[in-house]
């Protein structure tokens, strides 16, 4: 089993959603910080990851860590994923550790 780093690489904010839908609250994504890296071991949540985001990218972390890959990505042993927020998504980079 592999050690996957989770990496921001964007927090988004859809502007002309988020003026139509949202509420008074920040406009890009709070509960990660900019540049942020993340170390998941044994299929685990990292300490301070955002549990929403988790959710949604759980499943590329386990597949990277079983040694899976993608044929869409030019890199072996890497994933791009995203939360599922559609006001303010955050794009994460996906690597297997060996």
């Amino acid at each position: 089993m592999s050690i996957i780093q989770i990496s921001v690489l964007r927090k988004m904010c859809n502007e002309d959603l988020f003026d139509e839908y949202g509420q008074n609250m920040t406009r890009y994504c709070d509960l990660v910080p900019d540049e942020a890296v993340f170390i998941s071991k044994d299929y685990y949540m990292p300490e301070g990851f955002c549990p929403w985001a988790w959710a949604d990218i759980h499943r590329e972390v386990i597949t990277l860590a079983m040694g899976g890959d993608y044929p869409w990505s030019k890199q072996a042993g890497v994933a791009i994923a995203c939360c599922t927020d559609g006001l303010r998504p955050v794009i994460f980079k996906l690597e297997r550790l060996e």
